[in-house]
């Protein structure tokens, strides 16, 4: 079976994005490294990125027509990163490595345990030393499911923005069949609304389309989103 030029070039992007991202990382390293040296008083080495699937258990996020539930794609693109991240040796936290929420023992109604839920995330992301945030979502807009792509967020901690378009252009060459534009977080998007740590959350494409849903089911798809966003990631840290 012939493999065909777009698949040729999709390993193609694949390796070199993978190349791109272990060389951002030791720079990123070997800037921690200078400055920990030049700086004293400085014991944190360097930003530990927070990895958040968003969802799980009780919580099962957008559902696709064909039964696909978010907060499983949520969990595979977010272990293929912190998978790739370990690779690269790169401090990667998750919040959460299987299909459970994490609201505490106490919340009561749906609604409650979704608020502990939102609330324990950011903790988590608050008492994490320099950490980065990015959380990993699906879209749904059932209105129009012709819509598709990969859209990011950013919360308003400095240097959120740039890293948010780092990613978004990354997206747009890898993914996007149409070019998206970053997005600022309001209130209504709890977890980066209440986040002080830059933080960025990536809808990587709509359950409410069809096509979109099949191939964000595919382990391919999902390894080329965890890669893509993770080089960006680490490219832009590696500027800062």
């Amino acid at each position: 079976m012939f493999i065909t030029f777009r698949k040729w070039t999709a390993l193609y992007l694949l390796t070199l994005l993978l190349l791109f991202a272990g060389f951002a990382a030791i720079v990123w390293q070997g800037r921690t490294v200078n400055a920990s040296k030049n700086v004293a008083l400085r014991q944190a080495q360097g930003p530990v990125l927070v990895i958040d699937p968003g969802h799980g258990g009780f919580d099962g996020g957008a559902l696709a027509d064909d039964g696909t539930v978010e907060a499983q794609i949520n969990l595979a693109v977010g272990l293929q990163m912190e998978e790739t991240a370990r690779l690269l040796g790169v401090e990667a936290v998750m919040t959460r490595r299987e299909d459970a929420a994490l609201d505490s023992p106490n919340a009561g109604t749906v609604r409650q345990r979704k608020a502990s839920d939102l609330k324990n995330r950011v903790e988590l992301v608050e008492s994490t030393p320099n950490s980065v945030l990015v959380s990993i979502h699906q879209n749904s807009l059932p209105e129009v499911r012709s819509v598709r792509g990969a859209q990011v967020f950013y919360n308003r901690a400095e240097d959120s923005e740039a890293l948010a378009l780092a990613v978004q252009n990354a997206l747009n060459t890898v993914i996007n069949d149409r070019p998206k534009e970053v997005k600022a977080a309001g209130k209504n998007i709890y977890l980066l609304y209440h986040t002080t740590a830059p933080a960025i959350l990536v809808e990587c494409g709509f359950l409410s389309n069809p096509q979109e849903t099949e191939l964000l089911n595919t382990p391919v798809h999902q390894t080329r989103l965890a890669v893509t966003i993770l080089a960006a990631v680490l490219g832009q840290l590696s500027q800062e």
